[in-house]
């Protein structure tokens, strides 16, 4: 038996369309990751991007269980003396959903060159439509 390795040129990028309604953020973003790396695919090789790219669509109506609305924070700092900025994860959804569902997704991927390239085939946005038709995105069979 010989083991495939993929290579670069040969892989097949394809485009997956989630909705995040009523999905639990830790749950919707481990499967999202999945995606994006390509751990999904027979032939995933983990020094190659082999993953797909990913709409996730209603993100602001995702879930957060127990307290975490409340008691899970954000923080970003500007590089500045008393800059520390902190949100909760509430402010934070009202504000900026999307932000919460990619520090999610990015926190669970590698941190490492590869994993800088695959963040960006990740696309969120807020309501229900997206300018991405023309990939003719299919639904992900796990969110049928």
């Amino acid at each position: 038996m010989s083991t495939t390795i993929a290579k670069a040129a040969d892989v097949q990028h394809g485009w997956f369309v989630i909705d995040a309604t009523d999905q639990t953020l830790g749950r919707l973003a481990t499967r999202i990751a999945t995606v994006l790396r390509g751990r999904h695919k027979p032939q995933f090789t983990s020094h190659v991007d082999c993953g797909d790219f990913v709409i996730v669509t209603n993100v602001e109506k995702v879930k957060l269980t127990g307290n975490k609305v409340t008691q899970k924070f954000y923080f970003s700092y500007s590089g500045h003396p008393g800059g520390m900025r902190r949100q909760s994860a509430g402010e934070l959804l009202n504000t900026h959903p999307d932000r919460v569902l990619e520090q999610a997704v990015r926190g669970m991927l590698p941190k490492n060159r590869l994993s800088r390239q695959v963040i960006k085939k990740l696309k969120i946005y807020s309501g229900p439509n997206h300018p991405h038709v023309a990939q003719q995105p299919q639904p992900f069979p796990a969110f049928v």
